[in-house]
């Protein structure tokens, strides 16, 4: 019997990458994929726990495949992510109907192990035998082993997330993930650098570096750094310019950066050249009173200063950040002061998120989530309608002008990708053009979307 298996991936890049992992553990185990939960052997969720609409989904989620599991009877419902992460207590747990498997992403080493217990008749197979691991390192059934060294089942050829770090020591008292995935863990930078040559090898051209704040990135091998590396000090421009040596790869991202850590060598870092013309760096608050109920360790002025610092190395750079709107006893006043600092630094786009209590943080023992549902919800279209505005305008300013694309999809005779500056666009072409970094000379612009001819 074939068994089939269905992930459902919820929340940031992180956990796509993770799902990625816990594709290649299942397929070694000889389990296929299937497009619907309603095909599947085994359904995993992975979880996220940034607020509580992420954890209902999961919640309904297991309502709903309870039901299926009346005609299904030995069908495996498992939930793994930054829910059972955090839930040290299993209160979550509790609230889930008929979910078979409940566990960290870091145990996604034992599944084959704890998927064989469930059901005797899934096929167990030799991993340490297998090209399972992507160094000589060997993932014993049941095992405590490193689960970042499984090697992802990569969405494309052509594009991958590459992990850095896990975990997070800042402690913003909003945020869940210290809980979820533990302390800081940086990854040895000699996996990370023949993780991106091998893909490169395979023709992979675009990587993107992962981690909770991935610009604090600290080597725990840096004898295995370049002596010729332009930067001394701070290793994650030690690394992007490692990665930048790498022939192959075409465009650099990066993604979770924390202002406190962007230095005057990760700055500079933003103008080598294979690194995208994007950058994504959350502020959350334009108050400086909300940032230290938030213990994001700076203050308005130090990251409108900071815009401008990055925007004098590298003019015309796109800027995209994440706000929370409604923080507990936010006032008017502080929220005022939020949408004038995102005029100020004059955002490319940003993502606002109405707060939302998350059990065991700090704010949540410490503070009053005050600010009503409502109020949440026109603070959000606030920013949102502010947003659009100026996303708007921005984006006018590329008609006439050309944009560097990698195509990443087609359909019915349109190409469509993402350019350097992080922007949408469509323009005619065919399906060999897909993983190909083209030229497109933009024709019409609107708020989401950039369209154009190849040139």
């Amino acid at each position: 019997m074939q068994y089939k298996y269905n992930i459902i991936t919820f929340g940031c890049q992180m956990n796509k990458n993770d799902s990625e992992r816990m594709e290649s553990v299942l397929c070694n185990m000889g389990l296929e994929k299937v497009g619907t939960p309603e095909e599947a052997d085994v359904i995993i969720m992975n979880s996220c726990s940034v607020r509580d609409s992420a954890e209902d989904r999961i919640f309904g989620g297991a309502r709903n495949f309870a039901k299926l599991k009346k005609n299904k009877p030995n069908l495996i419902v498992a939930v793994t992510g930054c829910m059972p992460g955090r839930d040290k207590d299993k209160k979550l747990f509790k609230k889930l109907q008929k979910v078979d498997l409940y566990f960290p992403t870091a145990d996604m080493v034992k599944l084959p192990d704890m998927l064989c217990k469930l059901n005797p008749d899934f096929r167990k197979i030799n991993l340490a035998s297998t090209n399972l691991l992507s160094t000589d390192d060997k993932l014993v059934l049941g095992l405590d082993s490193e689960y970042l060294k499984i090697t992802p089942k990569y969405k494309n050829d052509f594009q991958a997330f590459i992990p850095i770090q896990t975990g997070c020591d800042h402690f913003c008292t909003y945020c869940a993930v210290p809980y979820a995935r533990g302390r800081e863990k940086n990854r040895p930078l000699q996996d990370i650098l023949e993780e991106i040559k091998k893909l490169a090898k395979n023709g992979c051209k675009e990587i993107t570096l992962l981690g909770e704040i991935v610009n604090h990135y600290v080597a725990l091998d840096p004898e295995f750094f370049s002596k010729e590396n332009k930067y001394s000090k701070n290793d994650f421009a030690k690394l992007l310019w490692e990665v930048n040596q790498v022939e192959g790869i075409e465009r650099i991202h990066w993604t979770g950066p924390h202002p406190i850590y962007m230095d005057d060598e990760v700055i500079d870092a933003l103008t080598l050249p294979k690194q995208i013309n994007f950058l994504h760096l959350p502020v959350q608050s334009g108050s400086t009173e909300v940032l230290r109920k938030m213990n994001r360790k700076h203050d308005r002025e130090f990251f409108i200063d900071l815009i401008k610092k990055i925007k004098a190395k590298k003019p015309g750079i796109s800027i995209g950040t994440d706000i929370i709107v409604g923080f507990c006893g936010e006032s008017l006043k502080e929220f005022q002061d939020t949408v004038d600092m995102y005029k100020e630094c004059d955002f490319d786009i940003s993502y606002p998120a109405k707060y939302s209590t998350r059990s065991g943080t700090v704010a949540d023992k410490a503070f009053k989530d005050d600010v009503s549902i409502e109020e949440k919800k026109r603070r959000w279209f606030v920013l949102q309608d502010l947003m659009k505005e100026i996303t708007y305008k921005k984006n006018q300013k590329f008609i006439g002008k050309t944009a560097s694309v990698l195509v990443e999809r087609y359909k019915d005779g349109i190409c469509a990708g993402n350019s350097s500056e992080m922007r949408l666009t469509h323009f005619s072409g065919d399906k060999s053009l897909v993983g190909k970094i083209v030229e497109v000379k933009i024709k019409k612009a609107d708020t989401w979307l950039l369209e154009g001819d190849m040139v």
